[in-house]
C-alpha cells in the first residue's frame, strides 16, 4: 500500500477536504485536495456502497474513512482513468470497473499517452506544479480492471452515459427521477489554480479530443438535469442546460 502524504505535504492534502457529506438521497461526497476533487459513494440495494471515481492516492485516508462509515465497498467505478481519478483504485480491496475505451489507460499511463511527454500544452507554472508535485501525489499506478460498463448500463440507480472527449471512455452517471448528474470532467468549475469559476470545457492540455468533448457537453445539456456535479469544484444547479450550453461554446 502506498503511504499517504505526510510532513510538509500534509497541509496541502488535508486543507479543505471533507466527507463523507450527504448531497442527495443515497449519495455521499468526499472532497479531496489538492484539486478540489469530488468522489462519490452511492448506496446500493444491499448494505454496501459503490465508489464513483477514485481520486488521487493521497486521498486514501479520506476514502478509507468514508468506507468505514458507509461501507462495505462493493466496487469502484472510474469515470475515466486519468491519474487524479484512478489514484486510490489499486489500493482498495474492491473490483474496479470502467468504460471499455478507458481500459488501456487504466492499465497503462493514465492518460499520459495523449497529454504529451512533460505536459507541453500547459503553461510553465501549472506544468511544473503537475510534473513535480501533483502527479506524484495523485497516481497510484496501473489498475486491474475487473469489468466494464457501457452506455445505458445501470449503476446504483443511475444510468451510465458515455461522454468521450476529455478521455475516450469518460462516463457520467445520471439519475433520471431527480435529475442528479455526476459528470466528472465533462466540464470544470475551477480554474487552473482551483478557484471557483463558471463551468467550462477542459482544454487540450488534458484532453484526448477537445471537439469531441464539446459535442459530448452539448449532448449532456439535452438531459433534464436539476444539478450536475463535476469532478472538480462546485456543482451547477438552477438552469443547468443553459450553463452547459454556454460552457460548450467557450
Amino acid at each position: 500500500m502506498i503511504r499517504p502524504a505526510s510532513g510538509l505535504l500534509l497541509p496541502i492534502v488535508t486543507y479543505g477536504s471533507t466527507g463523507p457529506e450527504r448531497v442527495a438521497d443515497g449519495v455521499w461526497r468526499v472532497r479531496g485536495n489538492p484539486g478540489r476533487l469530488n468522489l462519490f459513494f452511492l448506496e446500493e440495494r444491499g448494505d454496501g456502497v459503490t465508489q464513483f471515481d477514485a481520486g488521487g492516492r493521497v486521498h486514501l485516508p479520506l476514502v478509507a474513512s468514508a468506507i468505514a462509515a458507509l461501507g462495505p465497498l462493493e466496487r469502484v467505478i472510474l469515470s475515466h482513468a486519468h491519474t487524479d481519478h484512478r489514484g486510490t483504485a489499486p489500493l482498495l480491496d474492491a473490483p474496479v470497473v470502467c468504460h471499455p475505451d478507458e481500459v488501456p489507460d487504466a492499465r497503462g499511463t493514465g492518460g499520459a499517452r495523449y497529454w504529451g511527454e512533460g505536459l507541453p500544452k500547459l503553461s510553465l507554472g501549472p506544468r511544473l506544479l503537475h510534473r513535480h508535485v501533483l502527479q506524484r501525489l495523485y497516481d497510484g499506478g496501473p489498475v486491474h480492471v475487473a469489468d466494464t460498463v457501457t452506455e445505458g448500463d445501470e449503476v446504483a440507480g443511475f444510468r451510465v452515459v458515455h461522454l468521450p472527449g476529455h478521455a475516450p471512455g469518460l462516463i457520467a452517471l445520471i439519475r433520471e427521477h431527480d435529475g442528479l448528474a455526476l459528470t466528472s470532467d465533462a466540464f470544470y468549475t475551477v480554474d487552473a489554480w482551483w478557484r471557483d469559476c463558471p463551468p467550462y470545457l477542459p482544454g487540450p492540455a488534458w484532453s484526448w479530443d477537445v471537439e469531441q468533448a464539446r459535442a459530448s457537453l452539448r449532448r449532456l445539456a439535452t438531459f433534464d438535469l436539476s444539478v450536475a456535479w463535476p469532478g472538480h469544484g462546485k456543482p451547477v444547479s438552477g438552469d443547468v442546460v443553459a450553463a452547459l450550453v454556454a460552457a460548450s461554446r467557450r
